[in-house]
Formats: C-alpha cells, structure tokens, sequence
C-alpha cells in the first residue's frame, strides 16, 4: 500500500458486474477532479483469443477461460502494482474487444493486445478491473498493494445468469457454448477467483428475490427491483452505519459488520459508501 501512490482495484467474475461498478468509480473520479490511471485485467492475459481457441483444442484451459492463474501474466500484473505503489507509473497494455471502434480503427486485431507501454505520468490513483485484482498465492500476493478492494460478487446462479444473457445477445455466443464455458471455468473459478474475496475490504453481493434455482432455463437477468444487495465490510469498525441506514431508504443491517439494501439502491450506496474512501485515500496523499 502507498500513501503517494494509492490503488484501488475491482475484483470479480467474468459477468459479475465489475464494469457497473467501475463505471461508479469514473464518475466518483471525474466529480472528484482526480485523474485515474485505468487498468483492465483483460490486459494482463496471456494468450489471445486465437492461441485460447487453439489451446482449448488440446484440452488445456478451455477456450475463453483466464480464470487460471496461468492462463495469465499475474507476474506483470504485480509488477504494475509495485512498481506504481513506489513511483506512480508502471507498464501495462490494453486488450481489444470487438466493440474497441477506435482502436480496431487504428488496425489492432480484436482479440489480440496492443503493445506493452508506460501508464500516463501524473495520475492521483491506479484503478484496476478484472479478475484478478485480489490474488493472494504461494507465489504472489497482489491484494497486499491496494488500498481499496471491492469483490463484486452475486450469488452463483445469478452471475451464470447474467453472463449466459450478455454472452448470447452482446457477444453472439450460442447459450451452448456459454454453459460449456462456465463448466470449463469450474475449477479455477474454486481455486483462483472465490479466495480473493476473503481478502477484500467490501463485497457487494447482489441477491435475487425470484427462482433463479435453473439458471440454464431462465429467460431474463432479475431485474434491480427484484433483489436485493448484501454489502459486507472487513473493517465495520470505521463504517458510520447509522448514517448509511438513514441515507438509504429500506436498508437494514444483518449483522454487525453487514448491510442490506434494496437492489435499485445498489448505486446510491456505493457511491456512498465508495467517495468517503476515496476522499480519504487522497487526503493521507496529500500528506505523503
């Protein structure tokens, strides 16, 4: 961890939510006038999308499956933690979705990386998104870097959900494919996701209020309405509880150290819960 050079990071399955959570964070940033250096952990895969395919072929990994420790660089993905918790930069890269318009139009290949390259100088923070922004193995420990780590993490059968419905009507996947996919990821989805959220200072667990006990049959993603969201905190000592349960209409604590909100609240609360912290990562900076 840093003072000068603080890292948040947010870790959590492929299909969790991740992306709404750092699209929370942007906002928190930019009405904050802090400049983030953005970090995707698609960015530290090792393989593309071809040599993936080809890999699933002779039976290793399985096609679309970075849930492996070794399906990816976590040796340069430490490096960039490190090295920015020292000096403020690092080396990373960007991997290119279909969906990337301007760098598919600058003649990156999607599926593939750009080149590795210097993180933009003079940022205030370094945000991480991915899978694996919370590792903590015999060989790394990535979680003892960050400042700030928030698991995303919805009950299994809603995240399937959620990630067979983006898979087929975003990506162009059969639901076939997508169910394979998930049963390829199983065991290192056990052994390299799931521990990290025992290492996390928050996890956002969203709870869905109808049947999702078949999530190969089901139709459509539960809706807000139709859950609820449970918010755990490793350190409950320094949550001002009171005020949450005042700020956000319907919550209720069930534990001690754990909050429980209505899903639509899900935004309102993390950046309640979120800007404070943040606020307070770059007031010990200011001190460094």
């Amino acid at each position: 961890m840093s003072r000068r050079h603080p890292i948040i990071a947010v870790t959590g399955s492929s299909g969790a939510g991740t992306t709404t959570t750092s699209q929370i964070f942007s906002r928190v940033f930019a009405s904050e006038r802090m400049q983030a250096a953005m970090v995707s952990g698609d960015s530290f895969h090792r393989y593309t999308r071809e040599q993936m395919a080809r890999l699933a072929a002779k039976g290793l990994f399985g096609e679309r499956n970075h849930f492996a420790l070794a399906a990816n660089h976590i040796d340069r993905l430490e490096a960039l933690f490190y090295d920015y918790s020292h000096t403020g930069n690092g080396r990373y890269r960007q991997y290119v979705h279909d969906e990337d318009r301007a760098l598919v139009a600058a003649g990156h290949k999607p599926g593939t990386f750009t080149p590795w390259g210097s993180l933009p100088a003079d940022t205030d923070v370094l945000f991480y998104e991915g899978l694996h922004g919370g590792v903590v193995s015999d060989r790394y420990n990535i979680a003892q870097y960050v400042d700030l780590l928030i698991g995303v993490v919805p009950i299994v059968n809603l995240e399937w959900i959620q990630k067979i419905h983006r898979d087929t009507n975003q990506r162009g996947y059969s639901q076939d494919a997508v169910v394979q996919t998930i049963i390829n990821r199983m065991d290192d989805y056990v052994r390299d996701i799931v521990p990290q959220f025992s290492h996390t200072h928050i996890n956002f667990q969203r709870i869905p209020l109808v049947d999702t006990s078949n999530p190969f049959v089901a139709r459509d993603v539960p809706s807000e309405d139709e859950s609820m969201v449970v918010i755990h905190f490793r350190e409950s000592a320094e949550v001002n509880f009171p005020w949450l349960l005042q700020a956000i209409p319907q919550s209720t604590l069930s534990r001690h150290d754990t909050l429980v909100i209505p899903g639509p609240k899900m935004a309102l609360a993390m950046d309640l819960i979120i800007r404070p912290m943040v606020q307070k990562l770059m007031s010990g900076k200011a001190f460094a």
